[in-house]
This record gives structure tokens, sequence and C-alpha cells, in this order.
């Protein structure tokens, strides 16, 4: 079994960005200052975790967004992940890149691009989840573990009993939740073994961020160490 690397203090808070952007978009575009405005908070709130979902961006201005977005989080605790094009991600100087399930092969990343790389990687089953783990993945994100209309592709929800049965194989290895994920349910989460919270609704407006990130560690006091 591989080391674990991600040495973050749990919960563990993922910030995902919406990918409200598309192929039109430019660094002037309000859904380009948007996501850099959550960024901001997000260094401000202490979220660990950033993962840059801007698939429909061209290169150049995925490439832009993501060393922006390293300028803010420069020599502070937030790591920038940039999903699917690590070639983007390690040219522009961002800390990872976040796979998903029709990505190129967590080995492979890994081979390429060396041990200091961060790599997450998406997963909706047991088997995912243990292949993503072997292969070198620092964390995978697991879900949707409550409905959610924009996850139904991936099949039912799992279930907090899911949760706990791949949290308990892979510990200590850190299972991120995702899918459906709000106040209310997100203790019953960590309850179950998560490692973390990851969302994109959850973390989307950066005037409220602030406190959605207090009232997510404060929903995991006596459940994390």
């Amino acid at each position: 079994m591989l080391q674990v690397k991600l040495e973050l203090s749990r919960p563990i808070l993922y910030l995902i960005t919406r990918g409200a952007t598309d192929n039109t978009t430019t660094p002037a575009s309000p859904a380009f200052q948007h996501i850099l405005l959550q960024i901001s908070a997000a260094v401000t709130a202490g979220v660990p975790l950033i993962q840059l979902r801007e698939k429909r961006l061209t290169t150049r201005v995925l490439f832009e967004l993501t060393e922006r977005a390293v300028q803010l989080t420069r020599k502070t605790a937030t790591r920038i992940l940039v999903n699917d094009r690590a070639d983007v991600a390690r040219a522009a100087g961002a800390d990872g890149v976040h796979l998903t399930s029709q990505s190129i092969d967590v080995k492979s990343i890994r081979k390429t691009f060396g041990k200091g790389f961060l790599i997450g990687a998406s997963t909706h089953s047991s088997a995912e989840a243990r292949a993503a783990r072997d292969a070198g993945a620092d964390f995978i994100v697991l879900g949707p573990i409550f409905p959610t209309a924009s996850k139904e592709k991936y099949g039912p929800a799992l279930g907090l009993d899911k949760l706990t049965e791949v949290a308990q194989e892979l510990t200590p290895f850190p299972v991120l939740a995702l899918g459906g994920i709000g106040f209310q349910n997100a203790r019953d989460c960590l309850r179950a073994g998560a490692a973390g919270i990851a969302g994109i609704s959850l973390f989307n407006d950066p005037e409220r961020l602030p406190g959605v990130a207090a009232l997510s560690r404060l929903s995991a006091k006596g459940v994390t160490k």
C-alpha cells in the first residue's frame, strides 16, 4: 500500500468550481472573475483544496485562470488542482490534478508528473476507490452520496452505508464525500468515516464561504480528531 501523503487537518474541505465558463469566456468575463473571488474567499476561510472544474474553457484561458489562482494561493495552505488537465496544472504552477473516470489513469499521471504532484480522483464504487488508491492517488472523492440532479448519470446515490464501507476499507487513506452535501448531512458523512466533504453549490457564494467553512468545521466537532 502506498504511503498517505495528504496530511491535512480534518475535516478536509474541497471546493469545486461550478463549471459555468465556456469557450467564449475571457479573463474579463463575470464567470472568470467569480472564480477568483471564490478562491480569495476560500483562502481567507482556510479551505485547503480547490478544484478548477472548468471543462469548457479554451486551453489558453484555463492556463490563465490557473495561473491567477496560483498567485492568489501562493504562500498559503490552499492547494489548487485542475480538473483533468495535468499538463495545464504543471505549466501554470498548480499543485496537482483531479482525475475523472474518463481521464488518463492515475498510474500514468503519477509516473509522468512524479511524487510531488497532487492527484485526486473521482470514484463511484468500492472497486474504483481501491484502484485509485493503489495506483497512487493522494485522495479520492466518492459520490454521489445523496441524490443530486447533477450526478444522476452516475446512477443511484451510494448512501452512507457505502461511504462507511469504503472509508473503513481504505483507512487511513482520505475519502471525501460528494453529492448532495449540506449542513444537515455533512456531520453524517463524517460520522460514516469520510475524511472531509467536497462540494460545488455548498461553496459557491464567495460572501458566504467563510461562514460555510466555519459551520462545516463546527459540524465535525466531536466527530473528527
